[in-house]
């Protein structure tokens, strides 16, 4: 059995992952052992994870996987530089330099970042540099439970690859077609995502978040969609894409647009991440994702032609647009739609590893037929009742121990039926940049006030920001439409329409904020205002503590679902360790924290009032 490990790092989202014999063992991103959300930097505290997890020496190892090509990159920067030229210059001088001494000696810089986990003969180690979207499509596709399957990755940008179609088929892949640098599906939603105000590469689920409170039936709203495909994008029948970058700056500029042009397009100025949000930014937000969605479908209906199969498997940052993964499913085109829960850069540590192992080493894949092999993603780290108890101590902070776990569930259940927000950390923290229920911050979705209540006094982001529901599988179609199961959070589907309740004739011309407070349904504080659903199903056989609290939940109010969000403060990435979860609790208006079998209180804590001297300044995402 081959011992592999898989590396991303050196753009953004650092991580490191671990398979033997192509089953996979341990994974986990660089930011939560670093804080510092999206680190680019070498997985150096990752590794050790993971190594430590799957008991392992560096020396060990059958081979160390990185998840793309960099001299293809290089070929990218040159070409793209030499084509626009002579724009471009500044850009080009800077990024030069940064090329010539660290990417194209990237074999060192690997060594190095080897060399700071621990001792290890260099000339032992093989190092291996599949594709961009192949490791992407791996990650995907091998950890599926499909021997078959077509595999569509969409992105940002790999080396020339921005979208790829393939066929997986036992432990090979095939990739069938390739969409090239610098048209771009990610590209073209991340520069919406700065023309819109927020952040590259972290604010694109802002911008999906911000799309249902713009008005579908709004005359600006459809003349937005028609500006983009007329101006910015072609789309073609089978889903690729053509960019005019005469509104584009990305291929050789230091900003994604030129701001005047789409200004004169669009009709208002590019928002500043901290002005106020108005009906023609959700309208904008809207159109984009509407065109997003179509694209996305387009190029599945082609994954189909080309592949015939039944299955499909997605992913890439783009796969992470639950949005369009929900109209995806509802579409019908394949009977069955896997997706990785770590679609983005992180995931392709762990795609480079699968794909070595079984593409590399010919190692034989081994299918449940039902079961994915992500262990429901949690592939991070766990923490002992002693590391916690050492950390009480260190912080003074005051618990109560439950031996008898019903107990503890069903004291919480009550807990969140009464309003309080529960910080919810167990076992095996998650991999990828959903919150599945190991760290998780929790309230009831029953609760018109929670929303607000999260977000301004929790989560200290964006009041528009909307939650998601996790839901026992087994009554998920009680609350929405959705015929299969969503574990990973990645598709957004309807509330049902029993539970919806009757809107104004005027809704679509109040203020947002007027919107959003208006009462949608009886789990409100998940319904969006298109009356849309980002779904966890929680299953049993999966991750059982957070389904038996859900499951208390369920007998005390007669629901089975609560809020889930990732337990974080906005810039901060998700907590690791039982003292991340302590700070945060403790800068936070949280109720009471649950970390394994122990029970902390707010009011209970050592100078509890005081939330400043536990805050930690984070960059804005």
């Amino acid at each position: 059995m081959k011992k592999i490990l898989g590396i991303s790092a050196f753009y953004h989202d650092s991580a490191a992952a671990i398979t033997i014999g192509g089953r996979v063992v341990a994974a986990a991103q660089e930011e939560r052992f670093t804080r510092i959300k999206h680190t680019p930097d070498f997985p150096v505290n990752a590794v050790r994870y993971c190594l430590e997890e799957a008991g392992l020496e560096l020396d060990e190892l059958d081979a160390v996987v990185f998840y793309d090509k960099p001299l293809l990159k290089f070929e990218r920067l040159l070409e793209t530089y030499y084509a626009f030229a002579p724009k471009g210059l500044v850009s080009f001088l800077k990024a030069i330099p940064v090329w010539l001494n660290e990417k194209m000696f990237l074999k060192k810089l690997i060594h190095e970042g080897l060399k700071e986990v621990g001792p290890y003969n260099r000339k032992k180690v093989k190092l291996l540099f599949p594709e961009h979207h192949l490791s992407h499509g791996a990650s995907a596709y091998f950890p599926s439970p499909y021997g078959h399957a077509a595999i569509l990755t969409i992105d940002g940008v790999g080396e020339w690859c921005t979208a790829s179609i393939g066929l997986g088929d036992g432990k090979d892949i095939t990739i069938l077609k390739e969409l090239y640098f610098p048209h771009s599906v990610g590209l073209l939603y991340s520069a919406f995502t700065y023309f819109l105000g927020f952040t590259v590469n972290s604010g694109e689920y802002k911008l999906m978040g911000l799309a249902p409170y713009g008005n579908p039936e709004a005359e600006e709203t459809a003349r937005f969609v028609s500006i983009i495909k007329e101006h910015l994008v072609d789309v073609k029948p089978d889903g690729s894409i053509w960019l005019d970058q005469q509104y584009f700056n990305y291929a050789t500029g230091l900003r994604m647009v030129h701001d005047s042009k789409w200004e004169k397009l669009f009709g208002f100025a590019r928002r500043d991440e901290e002005h106020e949000l108005q009906q023609h930014h959700c309208n904008l937000a809207l159109a984009i994702q509407l065109v997003t969605e179509e694209i996305v479908i387009l190029m599945a209906r082609e994954a189909k032609r080309l592949t015939g199969s039944d299955s499909l498997c997605m992913a890439g940052g783009v796969a992470l647009n639950c949005v369009a993964n929900g109209k995806l499913q509802k579409a019908g085109i394949f009977k069955n739609i896997y997706i990785q829960p770590a679609a983005g850069d992180a995931g392709g540590a762990l795609g480079a590893a699968l794909a070595a192992s079984h593409m590399y080493f010919k190692e034989e894949r081994v299918l449940d037929g039902s079961r994915d092999g992500m262990q429901g993603s949690y592939l991070g780290p766990s923490y002992s009742d002693k590391e916690i108890d050492l950390m009480a101590r260190r912080t003074k902070a005051v618990f109560k121990h439950y031996d008898d776990y019903t107990a503890l569930t069903r004291d919480m259940a009550s807990k969140l039926a009464e309003g309080s927000v529960v910080g919810w950390f167990q076992g095996r923290m998650e991999f990828g940049p959903r919150a599945l229920g190991n760290r998780s911050i929790l309230g009831d979705a029953r609760n018109p006030e929670m929303q607000k209540k999260l977000n301004l006094k929790i989560k200290y982001r964006e009041g528009f920001r909307p939650f998601a529901p996790s839901v026992l599988a087994e009554d998920a179609q009680d609350y929405f439409d959705l015929d299969t199961d969503s574990p990973y959070m990645l598709l957004v589907c309807p509330v049902k329409e029993s539970r919806r309740k009757p809107l104004p004739a005027n809704y679509h011309d109040l203020d947002l904020w007027t919107r959003l407070y208006h009462g949608r349904s009886d789990v409100q504080s998940i319904t969006h205002l298109d009356f849309s659903a980002r779904v966890q199903t929680v299953h049993r056989d999966t991750n059982l503590r957070y389904w038996e609290l859900i499951h208390a939940f369920k007998q005390q109010t007669g629901y089975a679902l609560v809020v889930n969000t990732s337990f974080n403060v906005r810039g901060e990435p998700v907590v690791c360790t039982p003292h991340d979860a302590y700070r945060c609790f403790m800068s936070t208006d949280m109720d009471y924290l649950v970390i394994n079998d122990h029970v902390f209180c707010k009011t209970e804590q050592p100078d509890w009032q005081n939330k400043e001297k536990w805050m930690v300044e984070f960059k804005k995402d």
